[in-house]
């Protein structure tokens, strides 16, 4: 827990003695810690420290061995992929994975895909309640295009554009199905002092204009000090440091994480 003055009821993720092995080796190590509704909350460390498994055990790509976790009060134990999607929470993983022979638009629009209600006859005979849903789903894709100043780009190909704006593109697509808690996996990994900037600019619009809850890798330091409102720090899989960014940097054990020196 930071030390904010911040009720429980702020909680919308509750991390509880989570652990995590492969082959005998500890992943995450009994982890506690809790996000609070509408902040932007950094997860850091040094290479192998356990980030990325954090994630895939928030949105049920893995299971933890202990612990528990919960997501505005509900358990995540047993969960999957598909169904935390359901629940309000979004993903952009390191390496994009977008479609890359298909358009921006159409990319944005598969972010939906799990919010269809309609079936393929359907859609198929252009049925009116299919229709209603097709024109929606275009609706909402267009905001997220003009909120993340993708209409340049809205009919290119995916494959044809710059990293940076296909890292943007992952993120509209994430944004789309209107997340509550949204897990960005290093969103800034590979971009020079420009592109970070922007990206950092998107990521905090995305949380002040739209309240969207956002947990974030990122290995810049200065980035995450700028951007964050609470830093957990991890070193193999266990936690050295949890609170506010001026609290965490501070901390000789996250600067002898880093640097390999004593404070």
């Amino acid at each position: 827990m930071t030390d904010r003055a911040i009720s429980d009821a702020d909680v919308i993720l509750d991390i509880a003695g989570v652990s995590l092995s492969f082959q005998g080796v500890k992943a995450i190590n009994a982890l506690s810690f809790s996000v609070y509704r509408h902040e932007i909350c950094a997860l850091i460390g040094p290479n192998g420290a356990g980030k990325s498994s954090l994630l895939n055990i928030i949105n049920g790509v893995y299971r933890p061995e202990s612990g528990s976790l919960s997501f505005n009060g509900r358990s995540l134990k047993k969960i999957q992929p598909i169904e935390t999607a359901r629940l309000g929470m979004g993903r952009v993983f390191q390496n994009n994975a977008l479609f890359g022979k298909m358009s921006v638009l159409d990319n944005v629009l598969a972010g939906l895909s799990r919010k269809a209600q309609t079936s393929f006859i359907e859609h198929a005979f252009r049925l009116p309640r299919a229709r209603r849903e097709s024109a929606d789903f275009r609706a909402r894709s267009e905001r997220v295009i003009a909120f993340l100043d993708l209409e340049p780009y809205r009919d290119a190909i995916v494959e044809n554009l710059s990293y940076g704006i296909q890292k943007r593109v992952g993120l509209a697509r994430a944004l789309v199905a209107e997340p509550e808690l949204l897990l960005l996996d290093e969103p800034m990994a590979g971009m020079n002092k420009e592109e970070k900037q922007e990206m950092s600019d998107y990521i905090t619009d995305i949380n002040h204009k739209l309240g969207v809850t956002i947990v974030l890798i990122e290995h810049d330091i200065s980035v995450v000090m700028s951007l964050s409102d609470h830093v957990v720090v991890l070193d193999y899989g266990r936690k050295i440091a949890d609170g506010d960014p001026d609290r965490v940097k501070d901390d000789p054990e996250v600067i002898q994480a880093y640097l390999g020196v004593v404070h």
